[in-house]
C-alpha cells in the first residue's frame, strides 16, 4: 500500500509517499481502509520531533491522526464492527503508531466509532481530534452549563470552530474571537456575539465569562483572568509551565482556575458527536482537500 513516513524528524523535506506493507488486523484492531484523514497541528510537530517522547525514535515513522473509512477486516477479539462498516476514529500519539496518512491503517476497537450517517467520508475525517478537544476541554475542563458566558478564541478555526458549537449545544452564551474575513463564517456556526480581534481586545471587555478557551494559545491566563468570573476557567491548548502549575494548585483551591487540553481520544467522545451531528447541531468546516501525494 501507500503511505507518507518519515525516516527521521525534520521539515517538511523528511516526509516520503512511499509503498510499505499493509498492516493486518490481530487482536482488538480494525483494518480499515482510508477514505480520509486530516491535517492537524500535531502532525506537523510530530513530524518535527517535538514530541520525540511520545513518538520515540523507531523509524520509519507512520504519520496522520484522524481517519474516517471502512473496516476491511477485524481482528479475534474484535466484537463491535465487522467487514463493511463505516467508522471513524483518532488515534493515539504513541510509538510505532499506525498512521492514517495512507490507504489503510488499523484502529484500536475501544478508539473507533460509527460514523455520522449525514456526513460524508471528507467531512468525518475533519471531526475526531478537533471536536473530541473541543468537546472534553468544555465539558470535562470548563464544566460549561446551559446559560452560562463562554468565549471561544480562535472561532474559526479547526478546533475553535467545534468549540463554539459544542459550547452552544450544551447551552451557552457563546462570543467567538476571529479576525475580520472570519466574522461572518462564526456567526453562521451561531455564536450569540463575534469580536474581531484586530479591532477590539477582548480581556478588555467589562463583562465576565465562566469559560474562556484560547483553542490558539495567544492570550495567558494572566491576560484573561480579569475577565473571568471569581471561579472561572481558562483553557489553553499549549502546555506551558504556568498554567500546568496553576492547573494543580486550582484543584485544591476555590477560585479562577487555568487549565490546559491534552486529548484523550475515546469512543463514548465519538458516539456523542455522532449523535449531535446527526441532529444537525455540529457540522464541520473543510478548508481545503488534496490528494495524500500532496501531504
Amino acid at each position: 500500500m501507500k503511505a507518507v513516513t518519515i525516516a527521521q524528524y525534520g521539515s517538511p523535506d523528511v516526509l516520503q509517499y512511499q509503498d510499505v506493507e499493509t498492516p493486518q488486523a490481530t487482536g482488538d484492531r480494525l483494518l480499515v481502509r482510508v477514505k480520509a484523514s486530516s491535517v492537524n497541528p500535531i502532525d506537523w510537530k510530530i513530524r518535527a520531533g517535538y514530541l520525540k517522547l511520545l513518538t520515540g525514535r523507531q523509524f520509519p515513522l507512520y504519520l496522520g491522526l484522524d481517519v474516517s473509512g471502512v473496516v476491511e477486516a477485524v481482528g479475534e477479539t474484535v466484537t463491535r464492527f465487522q467487514p463493511g462498516d463505516e467508522i471513524y476514529a483518532c488515534l493515539e500519539v504513541k510509538p510505532k503508531q499506525a498512521g492514517t496518512y495512507a490507504e489503510y491503517t488499523t484502529v484500536p476497537e475501544f478508539l473507533a466509532a460509527h460514523k455520522p450517517t449525514n456526513l460524508s467520508h471528507l467531512e468525518t475525517a475533519t471531526v475526531p481530534l478537533a471536536a473530541m478537544t473541543a468537546l472534553q476541554a468544555l465539558r470535562n475542563q470548563g464544566k460549561v452549563q446551559s446559560g452560562q458566558q463562554v468565549l471561544i478564541n480562535g472561532a474559526s478555526g479547526g478546533v475553535g470552530s467545534f468549540a463554539v458549537q459544542i459550547a452552544k449545544t450544551l447551552g451557552a452564551q457563546v462570543t467567538g474571537v476571529c479576525s475580520t474575513r472570519n466574522l461572518e463564517t462564526v456567526r453562521s456556526l451561531g455564536a450569540d456575539q463575534v469580536i474581531d480581534y484586530t479591532q477590539t481586545d477582548f480581556t478588555q471587555n467589562a463583562s465576565p465569562y465562566h469559560c474562556i478557551f484560547d483553542t490558539v494559545a495567544k492570550r495567558s491566563f494572566w491576560d484573561c483572568r480579569r475577565v473571568l468570573t471569581p471561579q472561572g476557567h481558562y483553557i489553553t491548548t499549549l502546555p506551558m509551565p504556568d498554567t500546568l502549575i496553576l492547573g494543580a494548585i486550582g484543584k485544591l483551591l476555590p477560585w479562577q482556575k487555568a487549565h490546559t487540553i491534552i486529548l484523550q481520544p475515546k469512543a463514548s467522545d465519538l458516539e456523542t458527536l455522532k449523535t449531535w451531528i446527526e441532529a444537525g447541531k455540529i457540522r464541520p468546516l473543510i478548508d481545503r482537500t488534496f490528494p495524500l501525494t500532496e501531504i
